[in-house]
């Protein structure tokens, strides 16, 4: 047997790959699948695991995601860490990428995964030399081209196209006409047994990963998911004990349905936001937002409960934020970055609105930010039984 036929086929027959800035810098790797280009905002993760989660996940519509950590692909596929049935990112780009797998939950290699999504994915790259570009001049547009012709990457590069004034959440979040049959896998649940439902949850769908909605059905909640483009009449009518906003993709600016759909249910019914969601609902209050330089995205952000002065370690996936400037005086300030200080959380309890710029259902800590589900169900309860909002 020769040498090279033990060696994994990406390492043996290698095709070139360009990523291509649209500020004109390049870096260079290679195809792993067949495909020829992908256009995005690149933006870079810092998590060391999860890349089941991110390929799944909504929020990275119209990104290509360029992994900082070292392997990628070792501990395969496994179906029950997947977020949704959406495409999730528009490419990916890796350092080493390992075709096969090794654990006890993998059920299928990454690189099948890819393919049946249609994710390109680079690998070869110099990954800290695009986090380094990135840092330094922002989420730029670029392209992932399978091809070693720099004029080429270029031109693809000057089609792609940022996140700003994108509504990707419209057409993402479709939400369901019944109840979410969602299950949650005994590897998930940190419950020992999971209690009848008793509570009814409506929740508005901007893109959401189904991670959410096992933390509601592990609480005994049935969940009922709107559409993004739900008017607050058609949500009200079906008498739900309260609201979440989940994550998304693009500018929350560009989201104006979810937006005004905010504004008429803001005061009739607990709501929390998560993330995109968080940032629909400091619009409905009069906030602004604004796009951050690089974003966070990863699983290592340290968040403060200004209350308490808690700590938690947090999972996040956005580019923009709520701007604290412009936040109205009787808002409060719940949580706050301690990397950059931008607002990660906001409260009006007498309209019982909570928001949430991190992930709770992700939780790295790992389960720093699982309280937060358990309050907003309590104050869902409350509500149902006395129709007390504070």
């Amino acid at each position: 047997m020769k040498a090279d036929q033990q060696l994994p086929r990406l390492l043996t027959r290698p095709e070139r790959a360009l990523l291509a800035l649209n500020d004109g810098r390049l870096f260079r790797g290679f195809v792993a699948g067949k495909w020829k280009k992908a256009l995005g905002e690149v933006v870079f993760n810092t998590s060391m695991t999860g890349y089941e989660e991110i390929l799944s996940d909504p929020s990275y519509a119209g990104q290509i995601v360029c992994l900082t950590t070292a392997h990628v692909g070792q501990v395969g596929i496994n179906g029950i860490d997947s977020q949704s049935a959406s495409k999730g990112p528009a490419a990916l780009i890796v350092q080493d990428f390992e075709q096969g797998f090794s654990s006890w939950r993998g059920r299928v290699d990454l690189l099948s995964r890819l393919k049946e999504k249609r994710i390109p994915v680079g690998w070869g790259f110099d990954v800290r030399a695009i986090v380094h570009a990135i840092r330094e001049s922002g989420a730029l547009p670029g392209a992932l081209v399978a091809s070693a012709d720099e004029v080429l990457a270029r031109e693809a590069a000057s089609e792609a196209s940022g996140t700003e004034g994108k509504d990707f959440a419209s057409s993402l979040g479709k939400g369901a006409d019944t109840s979410w049959d969602i299950q949650v896998p005994a590897p998930f649940s940190h419950a020992v047994e999971i209690p009848a439902p008793d509570l009814e949850i409506a929740v508005l769908d901007l893109g959401i990963k189904a991670s959410i909605l096992r933390e509601l059905k592990a609480r005994a909640c049935t969940v009922r998911v709107f559409p993004a483009t739900a008017a607050a009449a058609e949500i009200l009518d079906s008498k739900p004990a309260g609201l979440l906003f989940s994550n998304g993709p693009g500018d929350p600016a560009a989201v104006v349905r979810a937006r005004e759909t905010a504004r008429n249910l803001i005061g009739k019914l607990p709501v929390l936001g998560i993330c995109l969601g968080h940032q629909i609902l400091g619009l409905a209050l009069g906030a602004r937002t604004v796009k951050l330089i690089f974003g966070h995205h990863g699983g290592n952000h340290p968040v403060r409960e200004v209350e308490t002065g808690k700590v938690m370690m947090t999972a996040q996936n956005h580019n923009y934020a709520v701007e604290e400037a412009s936040v109205p005086r009787e808002i409060e300030i719940s949580y706050r970055n301690l990397s950059d200080g931008t607002v990660e959380g906001l409260s009006l309890r007498r309209l019982g609105v909570e928001t949430l710029q991190f992930h709770p259902e992700a939780a790295p800590g790992p389960h720093d930010a699982r309280g937060t589900f358990d309050r907003f169900v309590e104050r869902c309860r409350v509500f149902r039984d006395s129709g007390r909002l504070g």
